[in-house]
């Protein structure tokens, strides 16, 4: 694999990235379901997987920067394991609305152990690692985007927590934006 094809790919994997970020706002958002503080950090954990396909982009290919997103895909699935655990119980209806018979947490597991697969599978591709050729000066307007909209989605994330939480810890089921309940 060449670095041009493995920062395609990096781009690529940065793209379902933001789409799960995406997806978890749309479930904040049009469905009205605040995320929990797992849920958050999870979203914390998700735009962490993404550092190391940014510098890779960057800066060109590098195990390090593989092992930078192996390292938040592993915590990202403890993390999910842990919410998924909570839930396990019959009866429970878990936290928030299902999708296709799965919630968020589920899925973010699914996502996680998938990212682990797929980050230890390229690196498995010693090619791109070649120091004699050229390194990536942007990656291309593909990739930059790909960059850009992560910075953004993650930028959001913060501003949202914020908004949610305050400047206290999280509820554990929270029901309403704290800094927006007393600015009314």
């Amino acid at each position: 694999m060449t670095q041009t094809r493995a920062i395609t790919l990096n781009a690529l994997g940065l793209y379902a990235v933001a789409l799960v970020l995406a997806a978890a706002f749309a479930a904040q958002f049009v469905l009205h379901e605040l995320p929990c503080p797992l849920c958050l950090l999870q979203r914390i954990l998700f735009a962490t997987l993404a550092i190391g396909p940014i510098l890779n982009i960057r800066f060109g290919p590098r195990p390090s920067h593989y092992a930078m997103s192996l390292f938040a895909a592993v915590a990202g699935a403890v993390v999910s394991t842990r919410q998924v655990l909570l839930h396990i119980m019959p009866g429970d209806a878990g936290y928030g609305s299902a999708l296709l018979g799965f919630h968020y947490y589920t899925w973010a597991l699914i996502g996680f152990i998938a990212a682990i697969v797929l980050l230890a599978s390229i690196l498995l591709f010693d090619r791109q690692f070649d120091d004699t050729a050229p390194q990536p000066i942007s990656g291309g307007a593909f990739a930059q985007a790909a960059v850009w909209l992560m910075i953004g989605l993650t930028a959001l994330n913060v501003v949202s927590t914020l908004l949610e939480c305050g400047f206290g810890a999280c509820a554990d089921n929270p029901t309403v934006y704290e800094l927006l309940k007393h600015a009314a």
